[in-house]
C-alpha cells in the first residue's frame, strides 16, 4: 500500500515537544526529577517513515502511587473532608470553574489527540467539544437530583431526608482510544458526588493530559484531584494491594480489570465501574435495505479504525443475500481514504500501536490458512503504520479473529441460514454489549428483539452500535460491563443513597426546622437549585 509524503500544515506542526515533567498531588504540581519516558507517535513528520518524538511523562514508581493515595486518603478522611461534606453548590462551581478553563485549551488538546491516537480532526474535535458537553449535561443532572431530594418524605410516622452520598476514594484508569471523553465519563461523576480521585492517563493519549493539568490544580481542593504518570502495573498494584481504594472505575480489557482488582484485599468493599471489551455483531436479514445497511456496517466496522468497543467486529449476512452484500461492501471499503489526521475527508488514520499493524496481519494470515479470503481489492495492505481494512469471508468459530476481539481494521463475515445461528453465537459469547439488526419485517423483527434484548444491552435498528447520546444508559452484560454509565446513571454508580431519619414527635420537628431555617447543615436542605 502507498502512502504519500505530504507536507504537514502548520497548525499542525510539532514546533515544541511537550515535557511533562509534574505530577499533580495534594494541590500541588510536583516537579519530577526522575526516569522520564518517552512518547511517540507512529505519524512520520519526515519524507522516510520515523515516528515522532512528541514529548515525555514521568516514570512514577511505587513511592508516588502511595503519596497520590496519601493525598486522596487525606482529602477524603473517612467521609470528613472538605470536599465530600461541601455544600452541593460549591461542588458546582469548582466544576464549571474547571470546565471554563478546560475550554481554553481545546486547540492544544485536539492537536494531541490527532498525533498521540491518529484520531481524525473532526473527530478528535468532536471528542472535545462532548466532553465539555457531558461536564454541564453532568452538571445538570446533578442539580436536577438535588431538586428531586429537597424534600422529607414520611412513612410509617418517620420523616426521612434521602439524598445521594460519596463512596470514598476512586482509582480511575481511562482507555487510549478515547483518552479524553471515556475517562471524563469516570473522572466527573465520581468527582461531582464528593469522591476523591486518582487518575493515571492510558499508555496512548497521555500528553493530551498535559494543557489540563493546571486547570486540574486550580479548581479543586488539595487531594480531590490527584494525577500520576508511569506504568499501570508498577502504580495500580500498591495502591490497590492497600485495601483503601472503594472504587476501582476503569474502562479497557477484562483482563486488565481483573487483574488490578485481585490486588484489593477487601473485594467486598470495592465497587467496581468498568467498560471493556465487546464483540459487537451486526445481523443483516434477507429484507434489509442494503444501501442503508452497508453505509451503516462501513461506519460501524471502520469509524476510528475499528478501535472502539462499540464497533462492529463481526458481519452475519443471510445466505440469500451475502454475494450481493459482499460485493458491494467491499467496494465501499475500498473507497475510504487513508491519510494523516488532519487530511481533507481521510477516513481511515495510522493505527497508534505500534505492534498493531503486525497482529491485524497475523489474524488475516490466520484465517486465510483456514479457509476464509480477503475479498477487497486493497485488503491487507500495509504501510509502517496500519493495515487497511481486510474483509474476510467465509470466516469461522476456528478462526482468531472470530475468537478475539480485534479492535482494528480487519471485518470478518459469516453467512447464516437460520437466525438461530447468530442467537447462540451470541448467546456462548463471553461478551454483551450491542448488536446492529437490518431488516424491515415485523415480524421477524418482533420475535428477534425479544431475543436480543436479554443477549446485550443495547439492540441499534438499521444504524450502527455507538455509545451516545451520553444521556442513553451505556453498560453491557458478562465481560463487557459493571454498572451503567451515562449522564443519569454515572452519578448513581458513584455513589450511594444516604439519608437522616426522624420520628414525627414536636420535639425533632422543632429541630428539623431550626436547621432548615438557619441552614446550617449542607445535607439537610430543601433549597432549590437555579
Amino acid at each position: 500500500m502507498e502512502q504519500k509524503f505530504k507536507p504537514i500544515p502548520k497548525a499542525y506542526q510539532i514546533e515544541h515537544l511537550v515535557h511533562q515533567n509534574s505530577y499533580l498531588v495534594d494541590g500541588e504540581l510536583k516537579e519530577w526529577q526522575g526516569q522520564q519516558t518517552e512518547v511517540f507517535s507512529t505519524i512520520s513528520s519526515t519524507e522516510i517513515y520515523k515516528p515522532t518524538l512528541l514529548g515525555t511523562v514521568p516514570e512514577l514508581g511505587e513511592n508516588e502511587a502511595l503519596e497520590a493515595l496519601l493525598s486522596a486518603e487525606r482529602a477524603y478522611n473517612r467521609g470528613q473532608g472538605l470536599w465530600p461534606t461541601m455544600r452541593v453548590e460549591s461542588r458546582i462551581e469548582a466544576m464549571e470553574k474547571f470546565v471554563a478553563q478546560m475550554k481554553t485549551k481545546r486547540e492544544a488538546v485536539v492537536k494531541l489527540l490527532m498525533w498521540e491516537i491518529g484520531k481524525n480532526l473532526p473527530d478528535s474535535e468532536k471528542e472535545f467539544d462532548r466532553t465539555v458537553d457531558y461536564i454541564y449535561d453532568t452538571i445538570e443532572e446533578y442539580k436536577q437530583m438535588n431538586r428531586d431530594a429537597a424534600k422529607f418524605e414520611k412513612n410509617s410516622g418517620v420523616y426521612a431526608h434521602i439524598r445521594r452520598g460519596p463512596l470514598g476514594v476512586v482509582l480511575c484508569l481511562g482507555p487510549y482510544n478515547y483518552p479524553l471523553n471515556e475517562t471524563f465519563t469516570l473522572l466527573i461523576p465520581a468527582l461531582i458526588m464528593g469522591n476523591t480521585t486518582i487518575f493515571k492517563p492510558a499508555k496512548h493519549g497521555v500528553l493530551l493530559l498535559s494543557p489540563l493539568m493546571e486547570a486540574f490544580k486550580n479548581s479543586f481542593p488539595p487531594g480531590v484531584v490527584n494525577i500520576i504518570f508511569g506504568r499501570g502495573r508498577t502504580l495500580a498494584t500498591p495502591i490497590m494491594k492497600t485495601g483503601k481504594i472503594d472504587i476501582l472505575a476503569l474502562i479497557g480489557n477484562s483482563k486488565s480489570a481483573n487483574a488490578i482488582q485481585a490486588n484489593h484485599p477487601n473485594k467486598n468493599r470495592l465497587r467496581l465501574v468498568l467498560g471493556l471489551e465487546a464483540n459487537n455483531p451486526a445481523i443483516v436479514l434477507p429484507d434489509a435495505d442494503l444501501d442503508l445497511a452497508i453505509k451503516e456496517c462501513v461506519l460501524g466496522t471502520t469509524s476510528f479504525n475499528g478501535q472502539r468497543c462499540t464497533a462492529l467486529k463481526v458481519l452475519y449476512v443471510h445466505e440469500s443475500i451475502v454475494e450481493e452484500f459482499n460485493k458491494r461492501f467491499s467496494a465501499k471499503i475500498d473507497a475510504l481514504r487513508f491519510g494523516n489526521p488532519w487530511d481533507d475527508g481521510v477516513e481511515l488514520t495510522p493505527l497508534p500501536e505500534p505492534g498493531k499493524p503486525a497482529y491485524i496481519i497475523e489474524l488475516i494470515e490466520d484465517a486465510k490458512e483456514k479457509g476464509a479470503a480477503i475479498i477487497n481489492k486493497n485488503g491487507g495492505k500495509t504501510t509502517e503504520n496500519y493495515v487497511f481494512p481486510a474483509v474476510l469471508y467465509p470466516v469461522t468459530k476456528s478462526m482468531r479473529v472470530y475468537e478475539e476481539e480485534q479492535f482494528g481494521p480487519v471485518i470478518p463475515i459469516i453467512a447464516f441460514k437460520n437466525i438461530q445461528e447468530p442467537l447462540d453465537d451470541m448467546a456462548e459469547s463471553n461478551y454483551g454489549q450491542q448488536v446492529s439488526v437490518f431488516g424491515s419485517d415485523i415480524n421477524t423483527l418482533s420475535p428477534l428483539i425479544d431475543t436480543l434484548v436479554n443477549l446485550v444491552c443495547r439492540v441499534n435498528l438499521n444504524s450502527s452500535c455507538q455509545r451516545g447520546p451520553d444521556v442513553y444508559p451505556f453498560t453491557g452484560r458478562k465481560d463487557s460491563a459493571v454498572a451503567t454509565l451515562s449522564v443519569y446513571d454515572a452519578l448513581r454508580s458513584f455513589s450511594i443513597r444516604t439519608f437522616v431519619a426522624s420520628k414525627d414527635t414536636p420535639y425533632n420537628n422543632s429541630i428539623l426546622q431550626e436547621l432548615l431555617n438557619k441552614k446550617s447543615s449542607n445535607f439537610i436542605s430543601t433549597d432549590y437549585i437555579l
